[in-house]
């Protein structure tokens, strides 16, 4: 799975603008550090025909690089035959993007996106189909603990999330995704850590809370280097979602996709 930001936590009034603005302090200084997600100048699978073990072509490529360079390896499922492929991965703290990059514009914090939710676990390991940006339609299973139930403005949604290291990831898209104007947010939708407002671990039903304050760019909007899955039908917005971040900017019309 893509590299993501800090998990949010909850906060209350009056505290909740101060802690999103640390929130936020803490978002830039994540993307923009030596492996964050603006510094991910690589990633190459290798293939049977690669004669060394994943950890001797990392290293090998490790001392063939600059000081600012960290090398680290990955695995995925191959989408066509369900191996385990392995690759390798390049971050770069003088990277173009780093360089480049001016800000995340972000809406302003509003307390009414604080949504209570009900989480509720299902039993065994139940998968949902999330397409994957650089898949060329092709979706990957990902295991989903539970639904995540709310209403809003009238409306009652069932969404998916799934395990993100023992964090809940809800990707969500709304109609502000892809918007040239004001309210546009990034094309592909948005990320959002799903925030346990107990106790429980999610193994247990309970109350969650989405915190749209903190939705954010997913890492494929720092580099395309990442391939992200996106929202399934069922996490999707009809309308807007004027809460969290928008998209990344750059200076000088630096532009990731022409890297």
């Amino acid at each position: 799975m893509p590299s993501t930001s800090q998990h949010p936590h909850t906060a209350t009034e009056p505290d909740a603008q101060t802690a999103h603005d640390a929130w936020r302090s803490s978002r830039r200084a994540s993307v923009t550090g030596p492996t964050g997600n603006l510094s991910l100048v690589e990633t190459s699978w290798l293939n049977d025909e690669t004669p060394e073990t994943i950890e001797a072509a990392a290293a090998r490529l490790a001392a063939e690089q600059p000081a600012t360079v960290t090398v680290t390896t990955l695995q995925r499922t191959h989408l066509d035959t369900g191996a385990t492929e392995v690759g390798i991965r390049r971050w770069d703290a003088d990277a173009p993007a780093i360089r480049a990059f001016d800000e995340i514009p972000t809406f302003a914090f509003d307390p009414s996106w604080v949504q209570a939710a009900q989480f509720t676990p299902v039993a065994g390991s139940r998968t949902v189909p999330f397409e994957h940006i650089r898949d060329n339609g092709g979706s990957r299973e990902l295991v989903v603990p539970g639904d995540i139930t709310f209403t809003r403005d009238g409306t009652r949604y069932t969404m998916s999330a799934f395990d993100d290291g023992g964090t809940l990831l809800l990707i969500f898209g709304d109609a502000t995704n892809g918007r040239d104007d004001e309210t546009g947010t990034y094309g592909s939708g948005r990320f959002l850590f799903v925030q346990r407002a107990d106790e429980g671990g999610f193994g247990t039903a309970g109350e969650v809370v989405l915190d749209f304050n903190r939705a954010f760019v997913p890492p494929c909007g720092f580099s395309v280097q990442y391939n992200c899955p996106m929202p399934p039908a069922q996490n999707r917005f009809p309308g807007d979602v004027l809460a969290g971040e928008r998209f990344v900017r750059f200076t000088d019309g630096f532009d990731v996709y022409t890297l």
